[in-house]
């Protein structure tokens, strides 16, 4: 086991922790409300600019395959408070870039340091708070990345407008080296600076095939490639277009709709103790799967934009219920090596949300936005299903070969 002292729970205050993984989270939508402003400064249309999107994902996903073990090695918590500062210094340096090719650079070396954040620290987190705390901490922990979703774009979009597309990507560097600073401080250089242990950590491709080879391993991949492909890239970024197109919404109040998504995950942040005290594991997915049936079949049937927007606040609950189950038994898949769990954890999550935008988009032409939503809907059902049978009876281990 690499070093990452148990005492550093103690030292590092799980806001910090969230204030850095909403940092990094924000880089993923921090364009939404930008990408016109930015094309128009380069002269491309917006289609030329959707590389800066794609810049940023594509190495935020694949990157998980080297700092899980990474993590593994050097430390869960030291690779990704150097991440952290490498992100705001890539995100600072864009402020400065004259071409859509510096730009673009600048934005995929963000994405590849951003990625290394949110999966160690859920990694670090489940070194140092026993299993029975440890879904009401990571559900604290999720605060920031919620945040992230539901403030980025709204702040962004009116900096952008006051000040330029630049004054965005300034704010979130300042902020990134500010969340950085501070765990560096926190931490200390001697633990930023320390050699490895010389047992820490496993080469990449040993690190995945003794994942592989779990039983409760192969379970976790293919629950978050599900996860991603029917909620993360299917059902869920297709709200907004939703609401514009088949209910006239105008852009801004189709985003306002699309936050509810976002109030209902924040409910869940500060409920995860109780739900996971009340219901157990098992019975809180399953609750959680049945949520997001019902809140995606109510979306295929729904009469209005304000009972979307109530929907939203549901399904937001619901998917968190859901998705924190499955986030703390990933830190239990592979205990000697959870950076390498939760690496491909994210990665899992990420191919299938890239594969699942595309069948989504696929689905709308064929039978419209309310039957993709109710395939996606009995898909979520028959995931939650599934998934609950890799999810131990209370007092019975998960089968490991």
């Amino acid at each position: 086991m690499p070093a990452d002292p148990p005492r550093l729970a103690l030292l590092v205050p799980i806001g910090l922790l969230a204030f850095a993984s909403y940092t990094t989270g924000s880089g993923m939508r921090l364009l939404d409300p930008l990408l016109p402003m930015v094309a128009g400064e380069f002269a491309v249309p917006v289609s030329g600019a959707a590389w800066l999107v794609a810049g940023f994902l594509l190495p935020y996903g694949l990157g998980q395959l080297g700092f899980g073990p990474m993590g593994d090695r050097y430390g869960k918590l030291r690779v990704a408070c150097l991440a952290v500062l490498a992100y705001g210094v890539f995100t600072l340096l864009s402020v400065l870039a004259g071409s859509l090719g510096a730009l673009t650079l600048l934005r995929v070396l963000a994405g590849l340091a951003a990625g290394a954040v949110i999966p160690l620290m859920i990694a670090y987190l489940g070194d140092v708070v026993p299993y029975a705390d440890r879904q009401a901490v990571l559900g604290r922990f999720s605060t920031g990345m919620v945040m992230a979703q539901l403030l980025t774009g709204p702040v962004a979009g009116v900096l952008g407008g006051v000040a330029g597309w630049r004054s965005a990507f300034l704010l979130l560097g300042v902020l990134a080296l500010a969340a950085g600073g501070l765990l560096v401080w926190r931490l200390g250089l001697p633990m930023l600076t320390a050699r490895p242990q010389p047992t820490g950590g496993q080469r990449t491709l040993e690190a995945y095939a003794v994942l592989l080879r779990r039983r409760a391993g192969r379970w976790l991949v293919l629950v978050a490639f599900g996860n991603g492909f029917l909620l993360f890239g299917g059902a869920f970024p297709f709200v907004g277009s939703y609401m514009i197109e088949d209910f006239g919404l105008s852009t801004a109040l189709s985003g306002l709709v699309v936050a509810g998504f976002g109030l209902g995950a924040f409910g869940y942040t500060r409920l995860a103790r109780r739900l996971v005290g009340y219901f157990g594991e098992r019975r809180l997915l399953l609750r959680g799967g049945i949520g997001l049936a019902l809140g995606l079949g109510g979306l295929a049937l729904a009469p209005s934009w304000p009972f979307v927007l109530a929907l939203q606040v549901w399904l937001g609950l619901a998917f968190y219920m859901f998705h924190g189950v499955l986030q703390a038994r990933a830190t239990e898949v592979l205990p000697e090596a959870r950076g390498t769990a939760m690496a491909g954890f994210a990665l899992s999550l990420f191919l299938g949300q890239s594969i699942g935008s595309l069948v989504f988009g696929l689905g709308i032409g064929l039978v419209g936005y309310p039957g993709a939503f109710a395939l996606a809907g009995l898909g979520a059902l028959g995931l939650a299903l599934w998934a609950r049978t890799g999810i131990p009876v209370k007092g019975k281990p998960v089968a490991a070969g």
